[in-house]
C-alpha cells in the first residue's frame, strides 16, 4: 500500500459524493460496535483461566460506558464502550484500544476497516497497514480480532439463509453463478439471486454455496426458498444461459417467464467468431435488442442470421436457440426494459466481490469465502436505487398485459395481441 494510497483514504473530499462514502457514514456505528464487541471477547478470553474461590470467573462484562460522540473523517459517531468489573479486586479492567478514553477524533478508523478488506488485505496485515495511521490504537485489529468478526458474519449468514421468507413478494428476478477462487485447488461457486419488490426496491434474495451451476444446486436453492415461506414465483426471471437454473426453475416455479441476459448472450456468440467480424455481428445484436417493437427485433434477428449463418453457423446457432428467451422482455413495461434484459444488477456488484475474492484467494475458506461475500452485498444492497418507471410493477403483480412495453388496457387490444 502506497503513501499516496494512504493520504487518500484518510483524507476524503468533504465536496464529493461518494456512494462508498455514504454507505461508510451510515454503516460506521455498527462496525464499530461490532470492533470492540470482538476486542472485549479477546480481552475476556485472556482472563478466562482466573476465578473465584466458588469457581466463577473473576473478570467479568459490566455493561457500558456513558454513550460518546467521536468526530470521523465522514462525521460525528456516537459510540458506546463496553466495560468489565473485576470480582477479585485486582482492579483489571477492559480499556479498548480502538476507542481509548481520551479519544475525541478518529483518522478515519471505521472508513480503512472495510476499505481494507474490499482491498483484500489478510487478517494478519491488519495492524500493519494501519499502524502508521492509527499508532497504538491498530493493535485493536489483531489477527485473533478480526478472526472474531468474520467468525461473527459467518453467523450472520447462517441466521439470515433460515429468515422466513412468507411475507417476500419479489415481481424480478436475477440470477447467477459467480465462481470465486478459494483455494488455488478449491474453486467456489457462488448462487445469487437479487429480486425487486413490488414498491421497485433490489433485495438479496439468496447467496449459497453451490456444486458449480448444476441444476441439482439450484432446485435445492429453490426448493430451500418456497419452503421457507417464499411461494409466489417472479413474474420474470433474468440469468444467463446455464441450464441448470433454467431447468430448476421451470420445476419449482413453473409459471416464472425466463429472460436471457443480453449480456451474456453477446460474449458467447462473440466469442465463436473471428476478431475481424465481432464488431459488425455486435452492431447487429444491438439493433435486435434495442428495436422498439417485437416485430422489429424478429426482423433484426432474421437478417442477422441470415448474414452470418453461412460462414459462421455455430456462432448463429448459440443466437437462434434462445430467440424467444431473449425476446421476453417486450411483454413487460418499456421503463423496465433497461433493467431486465441483463444481469447487470448481478454483475455490476460482483465487480468488488471478484476483486477482493481473487486477491485474497489463498487465505479463506469456502464458509468465510461464502461470509465476507454476504457482508459486502449486504453493504451494497444499501446503495441499490429503485428501479425506473416502478409504478408500472402494480401492473405487472395484477397480470395487466403488455404488448411491446405498452399494457393492453382493453379487449380490442387484448384480441389483437
Amino acid at each position: 500500500m502506497t503513501n499516496s494510497t494512504l493520504q487518500a483514504v484518510t483524507q476524503p473530499d468533504a465536496g464529493v459524493t461518494d456512494p462508498l462514502h455514504e454507505l461508510l457514514r451510515k454503516g460506521a456505528r455498527d462496525l464499530i460496535a461490532k470492533a470492540v464487541e470482538a476486542e472485549l471477547s479477546t480481552f475476556l478470553e485472556q482472563y478466562a483461566d482466573k476465578t473465584l474461590e466458588d469457581g466463577r470467573r473473576a473478570v467479568v462484562r459490566n455493561g457500558y460506558l456513558p454513550e460518546r460522540t467521536v468526530q470521523t473523517g465522514i462525521g460525528d459517531v456516537e459510540v458506546k464502550v463496553p466495560r468489565t468489573r473485576d470480582r477479585s479486586g485486582a482492579g483489571v479492567t477492559f480499556s479498548s484500544a480502538l476507542l481509548p478514553p481520551y479519544l475525541k477524533r478518529a483518522r478515519s478508523i471505521e472508513e480503512l476497516i472495510p476499505w481494507l478488506y474490499l482491498k483484500g488485505v489478510s487478517t494478519g496485515d491488519y495492524q500493519e497497514a494501519l499502524a502508521a495511521l492509527l499508532g497504538d490504537q491498530a493493535k485493536g485489529l489483531s489477527a485473533n480480532t478480526v478472526s472474531r468478526l468474520k467468525k461473527q458474519w459467518e453467523d450472520e449468514h447462517t441466521d439470515w439463509q433460515k429468515r422466513d421468507l412468507a411475507d417476500q413478494h419479489y415481481v424480478y428476478w436475477w440470477a447467477d453463478g459467480v465462481y470465486s477462487n478459494v483455494r488455488m485447488d478449491d474453486r467456489l461457486c457462488l448462487l445469487v439471486i437479487i429480486g425487486v419488490t413490488e414498491q421497485g426496491r433490489k433485495e438479496l434474495v439468496v447467496v449459497e454455496d453451490g456444486q458449480r451451476e448444476s441444476e441439482a444446486s439450484w432446485k435445492e436453492l429453490l426448493t430451500g426458498l418456497r419452503e421457507r415461506g417464499l411461494a409466489t414465483a417472479p413474474k420474470l426471471a433474468v440469468g444467463d444461459g446455464a441450464m441448470g437454473f433454467w431447468a430448476a426453475l421451470s420445476k419449482v416455479y413453473p409459471e416464472a417467464d425466463h429472460q436471457r441476459c443480453w449480456v451474456h448472450k453477446t460474449a458467447n456468440v462473440l466469442n465463436k467468431l473471428p476478431k475481424s467480424v465481432q464488431p459488425k455481428v455486435k452492431a447487429d445484436l444491438h439493433e435486435i435488442w434495442m428495436a422498439e417493437t417485437r416485430d422489429e427485433a424478429h426482423k433484426a434477428f432474421d437478417r442477422t442470421v441470415k448474414r452470418f449463418e453461412a460462414k459462421y453457423p455455430r456462432a448463429m446457432e448459440c443466437l437462434a436457440k434462445d430467440r424467444e428467451e431473449l425476446l421476453a422482455f417486450y411483454d413487460y413495461p418499456a421503463e423496465h426494459w433497461v433493467h431486465i434484459r441483463t444481469t447487470n444488477p448481478i454483475e455490476s456488484t460482483f465487480a468488488t466481490v471478484r476483486l477482493r475474492s481473487k486477491r485474497s484467494r489463498n487465505c479463506g475458506s469456502r464458509a468465510t469465502t461464502l461470509a465476507m461475500v454476504f457482508k459486502l452485498l449486504q453493504s451494497a444492497q444499501k446503495r441499490w436505487k429503485r428501479i425506473k418507471g416502478f409504478k408500472k410493477l402494480e401492473l405487472v403483480v395484477n397480470n395487466v398485459k403488455f404488448q411491446d412495453g405498452e399494457p393492453l388496457t382493453d379487449q380490442s387490444d387484448r384480441t389483437a395481441a
